[in-house]
């Protein structure tokens, strides 16, 4: 009987830290309000936890999404998790650490070069999923309007699709005020070519985040975003250009 009950709780404790806590939020509620070398170690126990839970949370889900994203096999969680320090060589505010956990879900971690799933937890309602096209390079945004033009139904099939534009109910990104170098005002897919980043992204409510469900969710949100982002990757990435013989 000893056993059985330290073996539950033993299971409580692993379920528990595969889900993401209050104490995760009042964390980073903390740290907004002391970013500071000081204080960050005065707390690194606290963050420790924290970080430990987060690495357990991210684990979970990318077990989940290793099932439809193959990709996604053999990559190591410890490789899509950001760390906390912030780079303030070339930035006007010096506070030390970012006022977030997040990750990114690609092949072989946060720095596979592709468009992949952003997770980010943030308190007061700043936590979201994220994934698209955001700073693309001249060429990308080229090749993408080049896609619009050519075919617009296969995006539009994808991002216009009634589950998808339930969940991702609005784009982001910046947009050209006219029409981008080389194509007119008048062109019917005009508004979509505006776009120099499309980005899609929802929010999550702090009890959300907390929620035991809460991967369960997010791997859910992933699988929707799935068709835009393999569109996305196969014609920046995987799509080979077209030779003819003369």
């Amino acid at each position: 009987m000893i056993y059985s009950t330290k073996l539950k709780k033993l299971v409580q404790k692993i379920k528990s830290f595969m889900q993401l806590d209050q104490s995760t939020l009042d964390f980073l509620s903390d740290l907004k309000e002391n970013n500071n070398k000081e204080w960050f170690h005065a707390n690194r126990k606290r963050y420790e936890t924290e970080k430990e839970r987060f690495e357990k949370f991210c684990q979970s889900v990318l077990d989940g999404l290793s099932k439809f994203q193959d990709n996604l096999i053999n990559t190591r969680v410890k490789d899509c998790i950001f760390r906390i320090n912030k780079d303030i060589r070339f930035s006007k505010d010096k506070s030390p650490y970012k006022l977030n956990l997040a990750a990114a879900f690609g092949p072989g971690g946060r720095q596979s070069g592709r468009i992949d799933y952003y997770l980010h937890i943030q308190p007061n309602g700043e936590s979201f999923i994220g994934g698209g096209i955001w700073q693309p390079t001249p060429a990308q945004l080229s090749k993408f309007r080049q896609e619009i033009d050519y075919n617009p139904t296969e995006l539009k099939n994808i991002i216009y699709e009634s589950n998808f534009r339930d969940y991702y109910k609005e784009i982001w990104g910046e947009r050209v005020k006219g029409a981008p170098k080389g194509y007119k005002i008048e062109h019917p897919e005009i508004e979509l070519l505006r776009y120099k980043q499309l980005f899609f992204m929802h929010r999550y409510t702090d009890s959300e985040v907390i929620s035991p469900d809460f991967a369960t969710e997010f791997i859910g949100a992933c699988k929707l975003l799935k068709p835009y982002l393999d569109y996305c990757n196969y014609i920046f990435f995987d799509e080979t250009d077209e030779k003819f013989d003369l």
